[in-house]
């Protein structure tokens, strides 16, 4: 590899369901990393509460609205969007780490935690627009999507990618992304802004998705993220 490849995923909002297949495998897999695979076989998924490295989101909005004849009109819409770490160009988290934890592979491009240099103090979150670095307050170090990296080395695809029965997950190189998927649409809510990381993010959008940003709607499961 050179410093030119950069690892991303691309994401097809127009098939995603919620069910959450994704953000289950994710949470299987780092589990049995970080604390060993009995805690899988005793536990199933893992009680980390309020660890999710990949989140689905369920997003809504819209009005009804009565004309003059008693007749209504309406706006409503409702999808969703799995979203886990962009592996961002611009990593503001890398940014913000005061001792160079946090950091970007130049190998590949994923952004990683070294964990011996965490000091949990919590800047990488606070930065991160995706709520991507997760704090394991037990171990006190900062966790978070890495790419399958070890999976990556075995030729195979994340877990999320895999696990997704609509196949609306994909990760390879940007560039194979783009020879495949062209350049994507721009961000849709409830997704901030590409302009600030720069995250390393294709979507195809579906029919109903609203801009990024545009702040139409609500997340409407934000209890369950």
């Amino acid at each position: 590899m050179t410093e030119e490849v950069q690892y991303g995923f691309y994401f097809d909002n127009s098939k995603c369901t919620g069910c959450k297949t994704c953000h289950i495998a994710c949470k299987d897999r780092l589990v049995g990393k970080l604390r060993g695979k009995d805690d899988i076989q005793t536990n199933g998924v893992a009680n980390l509460p309020g660890i999710l490295w990949r989140r689905v989101y369920e997003y809504g909005g819209g009005v009804w609205s009565e004309n003059g004849n008693g007749s209504y009109e309406q706006d409503v819409f409702a999808y969703y969007v799995s979203v886990g770490c962009n592996h961002c160009s611009s990593p503001v988290c890398v940014k913000a780490c005061p001792t160079g934890a946090m950091h970007k592979r130049k190998a590949d491009g994923l952004v990683l935690v070294e964990e011996s240099l965490c000091i949990g103090c919590g800047s990488c979150s606070r930065a991160c627009p995706y709520d991507a670095p997760q704090m394991d307050t037990e171990r006190k170090v900062m966790t978070k999507c890495d790419g399958c990296y070890d999976r990556l080395a075995e030729g195979k695809k994340p877990v999320c990618v895999e696990a997704c029965p609509l196949r609306a997950l994909d990760f390879d190189t940007m560039e194979n992304l783009r020879a495949k998927y062209g350049d994507g649409d721009a961000h849709i809510a409830p997704l901030p802004s590409a302009s600030i990381t720069h995250p390393n993010l294709l979507i195809k959008a579906g029919s109903k998705a609203q801009p990024a940003g545009s702040g139409s709607g609500s997340v409407l499961n934000e209890a369950e993220v």
